[in-house]
């Protein structure tokens, strides 16, 4: 980006006045009434891709724009051929995504980048005057997940959230059946994540970043480190982010944002009462530091709300199809092991008192007895992207599957089970019994847990599960309370790098702050 350009993008934005995010967003709304809606793409490894499959079949949509801070990806995309056509040919490319939000020629944006990015990015197009769809986890903290759910209030925005399961129909009759008492009372909410993944690997020091890539760009609000990572398949910078704090969330962030939101819809709570995690990264030593095998339990008043994350394949010695990434809801797909007798390793079982809902693909879902007989099934298909572009147009938020504030309490879920994990302590799994004795939903998931590391060979005495923080959260101000309340805070936000500060989106101005 050209140093004028990137000043003028900066007037115009972080430090606008209302009149030219004002006038911006005049003209996005004329120029997609009137004609194809010109859409950007930003970030086209991963879920890009599917953001381009799924623009690429909804009727007055025109893909106007590549952007990837790896020019090695953005040239494979601007050249892909699909069904013996190369649709993305006449795309404009941008390395910078400032560049992207300063263009005339752009309605909307569908961003697609590491976790780090997500909200800043977001906040970015909607001071632009720019519709957002902005991918899970919304954020990459609680805090600045607040600003992106202010930013698309203060903007007028459209903002969707990249939780396409509340957009299939099946689910939406199965949440609204269960709210109707047709099985009673939910008792337990619960979601897994039985997929396992693969070590990242181990290296003596920083990794050189690839010439195609801009890593300045890449690591834009996080601290700029050299990559200290090298798995063989996505090299030291992609998708193995994920399980590294400074850019990712873990599993629990990954694929757990999914699960749990389906899990808290279900329930129709917002933030908890209490947050627990108990899990540690075991089976393998490497460079990433999330836990690849961990429990979740978030305390609500109506019914416990717990998460599971098993990242090692059902027994040592299995290395399933599924290692290093995609979603493959089956044990089969896996090389895991179901729920007790659901056969759910990547999904939901909703237990009620008069049976129980049961999800195993994203959007079908079972209704079940208590005797395990089948009651109803619900199915639909994934309409998340026409559901954001058909929002665009009729300026209508109400409409929307995946509303930016939803999300935003689902992605702090991942992040309070986050929290409380790198505040914990190693703990020998009998004390860890002792300490949770009394919860019996989150005995019985510790429990199978702890017979999963036994079938992997892994020896808790040599290397324990972390016990973490018992955490208290205050749901108006989302702030924490109690005993660990101060040692906790700063952890609701980072410390980001100069240039790339996530703004603090306020009533009447933005202010840019970090902690």
């Amino acid at each position: 980006m050209n140093s004028l350009s990137r000043r003028s993008f900066l007037k115009g934005s972080a430090f606008a006045a209302a009149g030219v995010a004002l006038s911006a967003r005049s003209w996005g709304q004329v120029a997609g009434a009137n004609g194809d809606l010109r859409v950007a793409v930003i970030g086209l490894n991963g879920r890009g891709r599917n953001h381009l499959t799924s623009l690429l079949g909804i009727k007055g949509v025109k893909i106007a724009a590549l952007c990837d801070v790896d020019s090695a990806v953005l040239e494979r995309t601007r050249t892909m051929t699909v069904d013996g056509r190369q649709p993305y040919a006449d795309a404009k490319t941008y390395t910078d995504m400032r560049d992207v939000f300063a263009s005339k020629d752009i309605d909307a944006v569908t961003i697609a980048t590491p976790n780090h990015w997500h909200a800043l990015a977001g906040i970015w197009a909607c001071e632009a005057g720019k519709d957002v769809y902005v991918e899970k986890p919304v954020s990459h903290n609680i805090w600045e997940g607040r600003q992106l759910v202010a930013a698309a209030t203060k903007y007028n925005r459209v903002m969707q959230a990249g939780t396409q399961i509340r957009s299939g129909e099946g689910l939406q009759e199965a949440v609204a059946w269960v709210k109707a008492g047709n099985l009673g009372k939910i008792t337990a909410a619960r979601g897994f994540c039985y997929k396992a993944r693969s070590s990242i690997g181990k290296v003596s020091g920083p990794v050189p970043v690839p010439p195609s890539i801009n890593y300045d760009l890449w690591t834009g609000p996080a601290p700029l480190v050299q990559p200290h990572r090298n798995f063989p398949k996505n090299g030291p910078v992609h998708y193995d982010w994920h399980w590294v704090y400074l850019y990712g969330n873990g599993d629990v962030g990954n694929q757990g944002i999914h699960q749990m939101d389906v899990a808290r819809w279900f329930l129709g709570e917002g933030m908890p009462k209490r947050t627990l995690s108990v899990g540690a990264r075991l089976g393998y030593v490497d460079d990433a530091d999330t836990p690849n095998t961990q429990v979740v339990v978030h305390e609500y008043a109506s019914a416990p709300l717990i998460f599971e994350v098993r990242g090692l394949p059902r027994k040592a010695g299995i290395v399933p199809v599924t290692a290093t990434g995609g979603p493959g809801g089956t044990p089969a797909a896996t090389g895991m092991d179901g729920y007790r007798d659901t056969n759910v390793s990547v999904g939901n079982v909703i237990e009620c008192e008069g049976g129980s809902i049961v999800t195993t693909e994203y959007f079908k879902c079972t209704a079940l007895d208590k005797s395990g007989k089948v009651v109803k099934q619900f199915e639909g298909r994934d309409r998340h992207m026409q559901n954001f572009i058909d929002t665009v147009r009729s300026r209508k938020t109400a409409n929307l599957t995946g509303p930016m504030e939803e999300a935003h309490i689902s992605s702090a879920l991942c992040h309070l089970g986050n929290i409380s994990h790198q505040m914990g302590r190693a703990t020998e799994p009998g004390a860890i019994r002792e300490r949770i004795n009394s919860n019996h939903g989150l005995a019985d998931a510790c429990g199978r847990m702890i017979d999963h590391l036994g079938a992997n060979n892994v020896d808790l005495k040599a290397t324990p599960l972390t016990y973490g923080v018992p955490l208290e959260i205050d749901a108006k101000s989302e702030q924490f309370k109690g005993e660990f309340a101060s040692a906790a805070a700063p952890r609701l936000t980072r410390q980001y790098r100069a240039g790339f500060e996530v703004p603090h989106v306020v009533h009447g101005a933005v202010k840019v702050t970090g902690v």
